[in-house]
């Protein structure tokens, strides 16, 4: 398989970005760059993995998959433990709240050749939490050496934990569970700089962060509203995070991980155009249709990506309600050309005021 080729004039660009890029390790996973695309619901699959690793994320991370699932032979679970050929960093996040469940669920992720195992000690939704997973990980904290524990057992490859400042503002707790993760084996700690009680409101406390990855012994990884590619890069040159997670920040600028490696504060326009988006959408359009085989599993998947890439472009909101009513991918695909290209050498201007997926992702 190979992917579909972007102009020379696209992949000169990206080829221009690429190369500023700093390989780093975290213990003993190696990334391509310190920019690495956070886990995120429904978003997370292998072709949008694909589609990021093209575009500069140095690594990334299979969005939240059920230990339960797996145990019991869900195949819609299975099927979401598959990892393309293709994809080189890439690691496979699981939740659940059971030390055996996790550890035996573990033997199966490895069989798809993971280069790590995460652990989701972060997600605030209900569901996941009242079962005792996600967030609700991080209020029994005399239970996590045993989780640890059982499930570096059960794993060849290295194990990470993604977490939250804390449970609420009275439970602040990142450093006691870095101190246990320490003890334990785990190779790195990526941290949102929101409590469960917060959700996705307010702002992430980056202050916080950097308090926490400057005391810290292990690696740790910063993530939340790493939108916009000067506040990455700005953050990416004064942080005690060995690495940064970019979630949201990439739906709308799929170029992020590249322009947040070289900000220039005097020519703050992006290089990549309209056009150049519609050529991220048409590789993104072959990966899917690779990864399945229904239609209607790649309409959805590509309508709201390419929906997504249209912010900050002019008459967005029009081309939105086009998309929407397009009932085929054949249509929506012409619909996306038309608009895109018909674009040129346009850049966007998004409004980052605006409250974007503030339900979750990142």
């Amino acid at each position: 398989m190979h992917s579909r080729a972007f102009s020379k004039e696209l992949q000169a660009k990206i080829d221009k970005y690429k190369a500023l890029r700093n390989p780093i390790k975290l213990g003993d996973v190696h990334f391509e760059s310190p920019l690495i695309l956070a886990p995120m619901a429904g978003i997370c699959t292998p072709p949008f993995r694909l589609l990021m690793e093209d575009l500069g994320a140095g690594g990334t991370v299979s969005e939240l998959i059920s230990a339960h699932g797996i145990n019991h032979g869900n195949q819609r679970t299975r099927d979401m433990l598959k990892i393309d050929e293709r994809e080189e960093n890439i690691g496979i996040q699981l939740f659940g709240e059971d030390p055996k469940a996790m550890a035996d669920a573990c033997e199966v992720v490895q069989r798809e050749n993971p280069k790590f195992v995460d652990i989701n000690m972060g997600c605030p939704v209900r569901k996941v939490v009242t079962k005792g997973g996600g967030s609700a990980l991080m209020k029994e904290i005399e239970a996590l050496a045993p989780l640890f524990s059982q499930m570096k057992k059960a794993l060849d490859v290295p194990l990470s934990i993604k977490i939250r400042t804390g449970w609420d503002a009275e439970g602040i707790n990142a450093d006691k569970i870095e101190e246990v993760a320490r003890n334990e084996g785990v190779e790195w700690v990526a941290i949102h700089g929101r409590t469960r009680a917060q959700q996705y409101t307010g702002s992430a406390n980056w202050d916080y962060i950097e308090e926490f990855a400057k005391g810290a012994t292990l690696p740790i990884i910063g993530n939340g509203d790493l939108h916009q590619p000067h506040h990455v890069a700005s953050r990416l040159q004064d942080t005690n995070c060995s690495a940064l997670m970019i979630a949201r920040g990439c739906l709308r600028n799929p170029f992020i991980f590249l322009e947040s490696l070289c900000f220039d504060p005097a020519n703050p326009e992006s290089p990549f155009k309209g056009k150049d988006y519609f050529e991220v959408i048409e590789r993104y359009f072959q990966y899917c249709l690779e990864a399945y085989d229904r239609e209607r599993t790649i309409l959805i998947q590509a309508r709201k990506l390419i929906v997504w890439f249209a912010a900050g472009f002019p008459n967005a909101a029009k081309f939105r309600s086009l998309m929407f009513q397009s009932q085929t991918l054949d249509e929506s695909m012409k619909i996306a050309q038309d608009y895109f290209q018909g674009l040129g050498e346009r850049g966007k201007f998004i409004n980052y005021d605006e409250v974007f997926m503030n339900g979750g992702h990142g």
